[in-house]
């Protein structure tokens, strides 16, 4: 967890059979990751396709109910009601332009970094360089989303509705559409085009079933704001020097368990808080810090204060 540590080559092959990557963090810190499958992936598409029309649905639907109640007031049809009918249609082209857009970002940008379809599949998007998912890298790759899937598919549906498609163009049209599915089946990495650009991939979620380790109900246990936890106590200063993404970079470093990465991230927060660095009892440490922190933190979000790195302010 060192400031000043950079970050290393991503496309490492792990040595463990469990996973595919090694993903080395900014801080230095190793960890073991497996890229998502491409049907995983595609899976995921298709349920955000469904969600994300479904959305379009009810409000077509909600917006034809306003309308008809409109009408009915002032005792007129729908022929008549020209003003309110422009502006309903304005209305739903916005929406639809949001439900399309709008929904990868938000759900990309959250903690999980995974709209519904990603988490049902249980895959999320990551960083390549290991760091935090930034917002430019999310709208670098929704933006091409727009050029690989939903423009060709607007255009061809738009052009078969006016009559004007041709077989060339709607060839070219499939032919596009097809090219950008199918470019994750050729690299090893199931990269789609926004990932190349946006320096991002989808890997798979690791599982969080640690046991008592470092998933208790720390709560209780940082009650007096600072816990005796395997004969270690950490006072105020020394849990608030990092956040969210820290713990979870701390979570992940327990769960591979590799020796070397508990090492030099114990040496790390020790160097960060002002203690002298131990040696042998690593994971022991680890395991105290992780849970006095997370308990901190747990306690800071019950009065709606969150931390989401070492960078920035609590909310």
């Amino acid at each position: 967890m060192s400031d000043s540590s950079a970050a290393e080559p991503w496309s490492q092959r792990s040595a463990n059979p469990k996973f595919d990557r090694i993903m080395v963090t900014p801080e230095g810190v190793p960890l073991h990751v497996t890229v998502a499958a491409a049907g995983a992936r595609a899976g995921a598409l298709l349920l955000d396709i469904v969600i994300i029309l479904g959305l379009i649905i009810l409000v077509t639907l909600a917006g034809l109910g306003l309308l008809w109640a409109f009408g009915l007031a002032l005792g007129e049809n729908l022929q008549s009601a020209s003003g309110p009918l422009q502006f309903l249609a304005v209305l739903w082209i916005i929406s639809v332009f949001l439900f399309r857009n709008a929904y990868f970002l938000y759900f990309e940008l959250g903690d999980r970094a995974a709209t519904w379809g990603k988490r049902a599949m249980g895959i999320r998007v990551a960083a390549r360089d290991g760091g935090r998912l930034t917002a430019e890298a999310v709208i670098a790759r929704n933006i091409v989303r727009d050029v690989e899937l939903f423009l060709p598919l607007v255009f061809l549906t738009s052009g078969e509705a006016s009559g004007s498609m041709t077989n060339l163009t709607a060839w070219a049209g499939f032919v596009w559409v097809l090219m950008f599915l199918l470019f994750p089946l050729f690299n090893k990495d199931r990269l789609r085009g926004g990932d190349v650009i946006a320096g991002t991939w989808v890997i798979q979620n690791v599982n969080r079933n640690l046991g008592d380790i470092v998933a208790p109900s720390s709560a209780q246990a940082v009650a007096d704001g600072a816990a005796p936890v395997a004969g270690y106590k950490f006072s105020e200063a020394d849990l608030s020097v990092y956040g969210e993404y820290e713990l979870q970079t701390l979570e992940n470093v327990l769960r591979t368990g590799q020796q070397a990465a508990l090492e030099k991230v114990a040496a790390s927060i020790c160097q960060k808080i002002g203690w002298e660095p131990g040696s042998g009892d690593e994971r022991a440490f680890l395991e105290a810090y992780y849970t006095a922190l997370r308990g901190r933190l747990e306690n800071s979000m019950r009065f709606g204060k969150r931390r989401k790195d070492k960078h920035s302010a609590p909310e």
